[in-house]
């Protein structure tokens, strides 16, 4: 993408297509920076008007700078290069994207709401503990639900039963997702959950 001054506004085009201009407003660059975009040509037009061919001033220094500057948000914001075009000096300077974080959200990171590099350690010992004895929980009494049912009512029955608690906990499982500490207990439900189902149906059927 190639950030030039045409006029007296910005105007950004693409590199194999430097005939198609684009006015930054057109763009989801925000309405703050297409304003800043177009503040900037028009003082650089004017410090342009103002050389008649002579040596830069510190004006178009200025100018240059707070259209690296501009360039560098606008590389920024659509996450590619940005062929700045200086208005004074007409060089065409390359600036970058910024790099993106080292260390991207893992699987753990968005399902369990694990510590990313920097914050407390994760208490995997701990956690999973819990979540054991939690899952032996649930496993244990969902079991001993469809057992006391199967003997009164039919296994169809049992089913329907099991399915509605397995309903029923899921979204507040789901929420919990995220929470310290409460997160392993939800891990240690949905895996029990999961793990007695396999008993429910032996019992049902």
């Amino acid at each position: 993408m190639e950030l030039r001054v045409r006029g007296e506004r910005a105007v950004l085009s693409g590199r194999g297509a430097p005939h198609r201009e684009i006015d930054p407003h057109s763009l989801a660059l925000g309405v703050e920076l297409a304003d800043a975009l177009h503040e900037w040509a028009r003082v650089a037009a004017a410090v342009r008007r103002s050389r008649h061919g002579g040596e830069p001033g510190q004006a178009a220094l200025v100018v240059r700078r707070r259209g690296h500057q501009l360039a560098t948000r606008v590389a920024a914001v659509m996450g590619t290069a940005v062929f700045y075009v200086d208005p004074v000096s007409d060089e065409t300077i390359v600036v970058p994207p910024p790099p993106r974080p080292e260390h991207a959200p893992t699987l753990a990171n968005r399902v369990f709401g694990v510590s990313r590099p920097g914050a407390e350690p994760t208490p995997w010992g701990t956690g999973l503990l819990v979540a054991g004895f939690i899952a032996a929980v649930v496993i244990t009494a969902m079991l001993a639900l469809a057992d006391a049912m199967a003997a009164e009512v039919s296994g169809w029955l049992v089913l329907v039963a099991a399915a509605v608690v397995t309903v029923g906990l899921t979204p507040s499982l789901w929420l919990a997702r995220r929470l310290p500490i409460v997160r392993w207990i939800a891990l240690g439900a949905a895996a029990g959950m999961i793990v007695a189902w396999f008993g429910v149906l032996a019992i049902a059927l």
